[in-house]
């Protein structure tokens, strides 16, 4: 899984939901086994943290498109309210 390129563009969210959940067990497993044995190739963890990450930021980007005017209006407050926070 790690060494192929995801096409998430095509991916419902359906399939976006069980494909993340599937790369989160794969890799809890495999830094399990990294702990334990040691794996072949410890950068394939790395591939699987980042393909995991491109899930999440498809699945936001989505979220996104779908709110309405007002609740985008709403979040770049709370962000702009943060930034002076700080």
């Amino acid at each position: 899984m790690a060494k192929e390129k995801l096409e998430l563009a095509d991916m419902t969210v359906a399939d976006l939901q069980a494909e993340l959940a599937s790369l989160e067990n794969e890799y809890q497993q495999m830094k399990f086994d990294h702990a334990v044995r040691g794996i072949a190739n410890p950068m394939e963890l790395r591939d699987v943290r980042r393909n995991i990450a491109r899930i999440l930021t498809e699945s936001r980007k989505r979220e996104l498109a779908v709110m309405t005017p007002e609740q985008l209006e709403l979040r770049s407050k709370l962000r702009a309210r943060r930034r002076r926070q700080k």
